[in-house]
C-alpha cells in the first residue's frame, strides 16, 4: 500500500460545462487528486463528448486521471483516461473495450463481498464502497468502515472508499484504503472550498495506516 491514502473526486453532474469547469480548476489545483470521476448527462453524443473533453482538458492539467461513469463508449472519443461503473452490469463488455487501450476500468455499486471479489477476479483495477446509490441513499458509515478495512487488509485490488464528510473520510483513510473518494459539497461552503479541501487532506494524511 501507499504511504498515505490518496485522492479521488467526484464531479457535480453539472450540464453547463464552462460552470463546471470554474469549479473543478481550483480544486484540482489544490490538491493531488489521482482521480476526478464526471457524470456524463445528456443524450446528445457530440455534447456529452465536447463536454468531457473540455473537463478532461481541466483534470489532465494537474496530472489527474478522468473517469466517466458509466460511459466507457466514449472514454477513447474523448481522452479520457477510464471509466467508473456504477454496477458490475458492464465490466466485462467495458474490459474487452478499454484493456487493449490501457484504460483504466473501476466499478462500484457492489451490494456484497462476493461482487468485490467477483469484480477484482474479472480484472478491475479498484472496487469502490459507500458511495451514493441510484435512489440517492448512502450505505450505513459503519458497514463501509468494515468493507473498506476487510478488504484493505486481505486483496491486492485497491479499494475506494467513499467519504460523505470530513470525519468519514479521515475514518476511511484509518482503514489502510488506499483511496479516498468525495464530492464537492464534502467541505463547507462558508469559506474557501480549495482550503477546506487542503486542511482535510491533511487530516487523512495523519490517519492513514498503510500496515495493519
Amino acid at each position: 500500500m501507499s504511504d498515505a491514502a490518496r485522492l479521488i473526486l467526484f464531479a457535480p453532474s453539472e450540464e453547463n460545462t464552462d460552470a463546471l469547469c470554474a469549479r473543478l480548476a481550483p480544486l484540482v489545483e489544490a490538491l493531488p487528486f489521482d482521480a476526478v470521476i464526471l457524470p456524463v448527462t445528456g443524450s446528445d453524443d457530440r455534447a456529452r463528448i465536447n463536454h468531457a473533453k473540455s473537463v478532461a482538458a481541466i483534470v489532465q492539467k494537474h496530472n489527474a486521471a478522468l473517469l466517466l461513469v458509466d460511459a466507457f463508449e466514449l472514454v477513447a472519443r474523448t481522452g479520457a483516461d477510464g471509466v467508473h461503473l456504477t454496477s458490475t452490469a458492464s465490466l466485462s463488455e467495458a474490459l474487452a473495450v478499454l484493456r487493449p487501450l490501457d484504460r483504466i476500468v473501476g466499478v462500484g455499486g457492489l451490494k456484497a463481498r462476493h461482487d468485490a471479489m467477483e469484480a477484482a477476479e474479472a480484472g478491475t483495477d479498484y472496487v469502490m464502497f459507500g458511495e451514493q446509490r441510484a435512489d440517492g441513499s448512502l450505505p450505513l458509515s459503519s458497514a463501509v468502515l468494515e468493507r473498506a478495512a476487510w478488504w484493505a487488509e486481505l486483496f491486492q485490488t485497491p479499494c475506494v472508499a467513499f467519504a460523505t464528510d470530513h470525519e468519514m473520510a479521515v475514518a476511511l483513510a484509518e482503514t489502510g484504503a488506499e483511496f479516498v473518494a468525495f464530492a464537492p459539497n464534502i467541505v463547507a461552503s462558508s469559506y474557501d472550498a480549495s482550503k477546506a479541501l487542503k486542511d482535510l487532506y491533511q487530516a487523512i494524511i495523519s490517519a492513514h495506516r498503510p500496515e495493519r
